[in-house]
């Protein structure tokens, strides 16, 4: 289901959301579209899971420019483990994941995937 900037960015906010967009920068070899989990939720994100696991960091500076107008999204990617921007041009969400269910998640499905599965996930 496609998502708009808005929606994303107040799913994001308490929960974990799948999602599909086409790639600002095209990677030779690389399909044109990346998909991802993210989440924006600081109290998640800064847990004592979320610093261990997901590897999260706070920013310490915002972005040289305003990422909204150019409708693009700023967000930690779970599995890159890192602050990453949105395309929100042709974005679709997947699934959503709430907060509640997602260590239980994380436990029995991302934390056994290899870096090979990841990889696939990310591009498939």
């Amino acid at each position: 289901m496609r998502v708009s900037l808005a929606s994303l960015q107040t799913l994001q906010k308490s929960n974990v959301v799948e999602i599909k967009f086409m790639r600002r920068n095209f990677k030779p070899g690389s399909p044109p579209t990346r998909r991802m989990l993210c989440t924006g939720d600081l109290s998640l994100l800064n847990s004592p899971q979320g610093r261990v696991a997901l590897n999260f960091r706070p920013a310490y500076n915002k972005p040289a420019y305003n990422p909204t107008p150019k409708n693009l999204i700023v967000t930690w990617d779970i599995f890159m483990q890192d602050y990453r921007m949105i395309n929100m041009d042709a974005c679709e969400m997947i699934t959503v994941v709430p907060n509640a269910n997602f260590w239980k998640f994380f436990n029995e499905k991302l934390a056994l995937m290899s870096a090979a599965q990841k990889v696939i996930f990310m591009n498939t």
